[in-house]
């Protein structure tokens, strides 16, 4: 009879350690899920940040009286290079942007000056020229996406316009 028992305890035994073994995996698969769910989370709120930035330097471009000086060089027209490791307001001296703070993220504007023929107006329309750069920050997370703007003067046409005319994601 105490070899029996002795059998039921090694059963016993075994089944507490599969379900054991099991129990370990399947904690290690959630924490995996949670991890994703979290990567996931930031990547949305970096790409809505930096969607933000976008519309907050769409308004300013927009907005009555605005103005900033064109790229005086190729060098400062190009797109800001900085955009990906940016994290803070401040102009850079390269490329000669300034960065204005936002929730999660920056924004920099820069007038690329006039240019004839862009998309989405009138052939021979001459517009100002405007690239706003956002960079959003959530995490470990970046996006960076650029938007180009093009606004006509009251003079140029029958009423002001502003239209986008190109959107990229950088990053």
């Amino acid at each position: 009879m105490s070899r029996q028992s002795g059998m039921v305890l090694l059963i016993s035994l075994v089944f507490l350690l599969l379900l054991t073994v099991i129990g370990l995996s399947s904690m290690q698969a959630a924490t995996l899920q949670e991890k994703i769910a979290g990567s996931i989370r930031h990547r949305n709120q970096s790409f809505q940040a930096a969607e933000s930035g976008l519309r907050l330097g769409e308004s300013a471009v927009q907005a009555p009286g605005f103005a900033l000086q064109p790229c005086p060089s190729l060098a400062t027209c190009a797109p800001p290079k900085e955009s990906i490791s940016v994290s803070g307001p401040g102009t850079d001296p390269v490329s000669a942007v300034t960065w204005v703070a936002l929730k999660g993220g920056v924004y920099g504007i820069q007038n690329l000056g006039r240019g004839v023929g862009l998309a989405h107006l009138p052939n021979g329309t001459s517009a100002t020229v405007y690239r706003v750069t956002a960079a959003g920050i959530s995490g470990h997370s970046r996006t960076v996406l650029e938007a180009v703007y093009a606004r006509v003067s009251v003079g140029d046409s029958a009423g002001p316009r502003f239209r986008r005319v190109m959107w990229r994601q950088l990053h």
